[in-house]
């Protein structure tokens, strides 16, 4: 990945990762509230200074990796080919993004990121910036279909749902990956779980739940 890439680029990448690294294991220890900045810089042997370079508060220490996503769901659908539906393109990229166990679907099992959403699940003040998260991430999504031309309470509707089904299959991913189970293993039943979510989306709830 850093083929090509100057050394100085190289080191600038080498600090950033160290800081997430040095702080995810401090919150971890410690819990997110106990850890100061000047702490983390410390532990990372830089200045505070230069984690102010690198992040612009405490919380991006967490959020950084996570809002790296934020307007994925938008750029997929605004970037689907031709006679491509939106649940199409969203399906196709989740299913790949399980395939590489990329962590923006819950399927990263590498320490930093359990983590990390170990930290967010266990403390409050995260967790309300993650629901802030999401809030963005489907506006951004409702904002894409308004741009095709649908009406704006239908596509907030629609983007709802995409976002409700992608949300509940990266949970899942997510529970089995802090169980202790390795992400190649719980690819085959995320994958085959993905295209039964996204299977509804595209045929409609119908009858789904029908009281007898």
């Amino acid at each position: 990945m850093t083929e090509g890439m100057g050394l100085r680029e190289r080191k600038k990448r080498e600090t950033r990762r160290r800081l997430l690294e040095t702080a995810t294991r401090l919150f971890s220890e410690r819990g997110f509230d106990q850890v100061s900045v000047a702490e983390i810089a410390d532990a990372a042997d830089v200045s505070k200074m230069t984690v102010f370079n690198y992040f612009d508060s405490k919380e991006d220490l967490v959020f950084a990796p996570l809002e790296e996503h934020v307007g994925d769901a938008a750029r997929i659908v605004r970037e689907r080919a031709p006679g491509e539906s939106a649940v199409a393109a969203l399906r196709r990229q989740f299913v790949a993004a399980i395939e590489r166990h990329d962590p923006s679907v819950g399927m990263g099992d590498h320490p930093l990121a359990l983590g990390i959403v170990r930290l967010i699940l266990e403390t409050p003040a995260l967790l309300t910036r993650a629901h802030s998260y999401f809030v963005r991430t489907q506006d951004q999504l409702t904002e894409a279909l308004i741009e095709e031309g649908e009406e704006p309470v239908i596509a907030r509707i629609v983007a709802a749902q995409l976002l409700g089904t992608r949300n509940a299959l990266l949970t899942e991913n997510r529970r089995r990956l802090l169980s202790g189970e390795p992400a190649a293993a719980v690819v085959p039943d995320a994958v085959a779980l993905a295209h039964r979510g996204f299977d509804l989306l595209e045929k409609g709830l119908g009858d789904y739940a029908t009281r007898t």
